[in-house]
């Protein structure tokens, strides 16, 4: 199941990127960059050629995390146990090769530089993929840490991720396969991103922005749920 009723979607629409807002997206919203499937699955697809927001360089069909009435969410997580869980399969990868998956994000505000705490990246290499964690230590810094979570993820292979942050700022970051491919990783963060306000994201986000308009991204989620508690 996808709860799409806390999200609104962002999609590369050719002039410059578009906000589908929580109604609309609510509402039946369908497009070729975000398409609805009989068994409740949705398929995020994003060309290289497509417009990018205005912080970015890159294209991308993302959901961002809202209340349920469309204001933005953000979130210190000191407040709750934060949870993020999704199935998915990559179906197709720019030629670059890399598309996000899932991110922690920050808001744009004194020390952050609009930066991610994580992002989840799916980067096909060798016939294969794999899956990274691209996290940041502090807010501002300019280098993420690469960390390598799960090998061998084909293309077209059904997988999951788990985001879990809890309030002492403990984060975990848990891969499984179908093919009983699995991955976790832990970490104490540091104290200055409990000054950070937080969202979720998920989609695809393709870290690539040249090539042919059949280049790109495509991603199919099968689950999606984010949960504060």
């Amino acid at each position: 199941m996808i709860d799409l009723t806390t999200w609104n979607l962002t999609v590369p629409t050719h002039e410059s990127a578009t906000l589908i807002d929580t109604r609309r997206l609510n509402n039946g919203y369908d497009s070729q960059y975000f398409r609805r499937h009989g068994d409740g699955s949705v398929t995020f697809w994003v060309p290289v050629s497509g417009s990018h927001t205005q912080d970015a360089r890159y294209p991308r069909s993302e959901l961002r995390e809202t209340q349920s009435d469309g204001k933005l969410s953000y979130w210190y997580h000191h407040n709750s146990d934060s949870y993020l869980s999704a199935i998915l399969a990559v179906q197709q990868v720019p030629s670059r090769n890399k598309v996000v998956i899932g991110q922690i994000h920050s808001k744009d505000e004194a020390g952050s530089d609009n930066d991610p705490l994580l992002k989840l990246q799916y980067h096909y290499r060798k016939g294969t993929g794999r899956i990274e964690a691209l996290l940041r230590k502090r807010p501002g810094d300019k280098e993420n840490q690469n960390i390598v979570l799960v090998d061998n993820i084909r293309l077209n292979e059904r997988f999951g991720y788990d985001f879990h942050l809890t309030p002492g700022g403990r984060l975990s970051i848990v891969v499984s396969s179908v093919d009983k491919d699995e991955g976790r990783y832990t970490r104490q963060l540091s104290g200055y991103w409990g000054k950070q306000q937080l969202y979720f994201k998920a989609g695809a986000y393709i870290q690539d922005n040249y090539g042919e308009t059949n280049e790109g991204g495509r991603v199919t989620f099968y689950w999606l749920n984010s949960l504060h508690r």
